[in-house]
């Protein structure tokens, strides 16, 4: 019969095995020379970008408001939204289609890479850079050989509370008409 401490490396052996199997998938999209991800089970499609319809009284980093198939969809520039120079967009810029907590909404960023698949061991922790900036919004870090992905909770990044101008009804700017 085995012993208990016989058991030990075979039961932390089965444990890194099962953590190994809990994968994940990321969509990669690029932002400059930074490399990013999104959890696949987030995105709705790929689309070409198109100029949208400003809205005002919104926060800057979104660029207004696209019809898509009868949905408004607010769009996130997310250059802005990360405080990056802007860039000309060009053939490669696109708008990535997202449902975050049940609401459909586009982010612009500069391409797509791929979908890529990690292991637990693969995602480390972001360094904690919490005296400088704001990181609740990050996953961890993605490795893959040399590459490495920046993984972003994106429920986390676009909260409600910064998307209300635009679920805000339409307010009468006149007594008369209201």
């Amino acid at each position: 019969m085995d012993s208990p401490s016989q058991l030990q490396p075979v039961a932390a052996a089965h444990a890194r095995a099962q953590a190994n199997l809990q994968t994940r998938e990321f969509l990669s999209f690029k932002l400059g020379a930074e490399e990013y991800g999104i959890e696949i089970l987030k995105v709705q499609e790929i689309r070409g970008y198109e100029k949208p319809t400003r809205m005002a009284g919104v926060p800057e980093f979104i660029k207004g408001v696209v019809n898509l198939r009868g949905i408004i969809v607010p769009i996130v520039d997310m250059r802005i939204k990360f405080k990056l120079p802007s860039v000309e967009y060009n053939e490669f810029t696109v708008v990535i289609i997202l449902n975050v907590s049940g609401r459909v909404m586009g982010i612009v960023v500069d391409g797509v890479s791929d979908v890529t698949t990690l292991n637990a061991d693969q995602i480390k922790p972001a360094p904690d850079l919490s005296a400088s900036l704001d990181t609740s919004y990050l996953i961890g870090l993605g490795t893959i050989d040399e590459r490495m992905l920046i993984l972003i909770d994106i429920e986390r990044l676009l909260t409600a509370a910064e998307l209300a101008p635009i679920d805000a009804p339409a307010q009468p700017h006149c007594a008369e008409f209201a």
